[in-house]
């Protein structure tokens, strides 16, 4: 991603923090978009990145800037990925990272942050509640705050998705992107990439159209959208197998809706129970084992298809925002097991 390194806020390139992230490929669905009815679908896989979810971008542009300005210890509030990226990063620019994720988060995001050496503490709650203890942290001690919004780059390095997506598709943009909703950085940086684009006259004045996508059971975004407010509602008592939508009321809800309306975009909830379907339909349509946040992008345009609000001849990007390797628990199936010397009996 840092082909874009003088769009980017880093002043002087010695900084620079990388595990050569980005440039992730934007792949054809082809099984897909024959079953919607859609000429073109594509899925632009996030979870082929280090740290394997597209958390690593913002890590990297903000590690990167703290170390620039003599930041020797840094903290965040994550529903998990967010706080494996940043101690990913923060190891490798030998930095101090402090992160605190609700307890009942994964445990690969605990042990991503604890084999990287980052001081982990858990919260009995959600992030917001994480967030709280987060900023009393760097109140009383000193350290720096890269929770989500708390700093301004992170979304910097998000917004090279937006980049990338005109790049990879000549220098235009499809006309809808369906982002999986939490905390917005990622839907917010392709709206920011877009209009830098458009200011230079590298891109057309089209705008694609952003999708917030959310589950039914954590969908602030979605409510606030639908009842035409500039700003979402805390949800109560929010529950999702997608930990990265788990986000009751996210810090720049403004920018999002903003993005949305600007856009001429939407907000679309789907049935949590459906999460684990259409992360097994991607894996066995299209070979890509996607996050269950990922995966909800393809219920919301199953939906939007069916509804007519995406058109046939619509150029349809999804984002995988992470690698379903990392949600163990989610993949469904069951194997045959062998005594020992039993041959394989074919069934049919």
């Amino acid at each position: 991603m840092w082909r874009y390194r003088e769009l980017l806020p880093l002043g002087n390139d010695g900084y620079m923090v990388s595990l050569q992230e980005g440039f992730t490929p934007i792949i054809p669905l082809g099984s897909l978009s024959r079953q919607l009815g859609l000429s073109e679908i594509h899925l632009k896989d996030e979870g082929q990145l280090p740290t394997g979810t597209f958390k690593a971008r913002g890590a990297a542009v903000g590690i990167s800037k703290a170390r620039e300005f003599d930041i020797g210890t840094v903290a965040l509030a994550t529903a998990g990925n967010a706080g494996g990226a940043w101690a990913t990063y923060g190891a490798r620019a030998h930095m101090e990272v402090h992160v605190v994720m609700p307890a009942d988060a994964p445990e690969i995001h605990k042990k991503e942050c604890l084999a990287s050496g980052a001081h982990l503490y858990l919260v009995k709650g959600f992030i917001s509640d994480a967030g709280a203890v987060a900023s009393e942290a760097c109140r009383r001690y000193g350290w720096f705050s890269v929770s989500t919004f708390h700093e301004p780059y992170r979304v910097e390095g998000k917004k090279t998705l937006g980049f990338e997506i005109a790049e990879q598709f000549g220098w235009e943009f499809p006309e809808v992107i369906l982002y999986p909703c939490g905390g917005g950085v990622g839907l917010i940086g392709i709206w920011k990439a877009f209009k830098e684009l458009r200011e230079m006259g590298w891109v057309g004045k089209r705008a694609p159209r952003m999708v917030a996508v959310q589950s039914d059971g954590c969908a602030p975004i979605v409510k606030a959208f639908l009842e035409g407010k500039k700003c979402s509602e805390p949800w109560p008592g929010p529950r999702t197998r997608a930990d990265g939508l788990r986000v009751p009321k996210p810090l720049a809800d403004f920018l999002i809706l903003d993005a949305i309306e600007e856009s001429g975009g939407c907000a679309v909830s789907v049935a949590e129970a459906d999460i684990p379907r259409a992360m097994k339909w991607l894996a066995r349509e299209e070979g890509i084992l996607a996050c269950p946040e990922g995966a909800t992008t393809l219920l919301a345009l199953d939906r939007l298809r069916r509804s007519g609000w995406v058109g046939k001849g619509d150029r349809v990007l999804l984002l995988n925002t992470g690698s379903g390797l990392k949600y163990p628990r989610l993949i469904r199936g069951k194997a045959v097991t062998l005594e020992k010397g039993e041959e394989i009996r074919k069934k049919g």
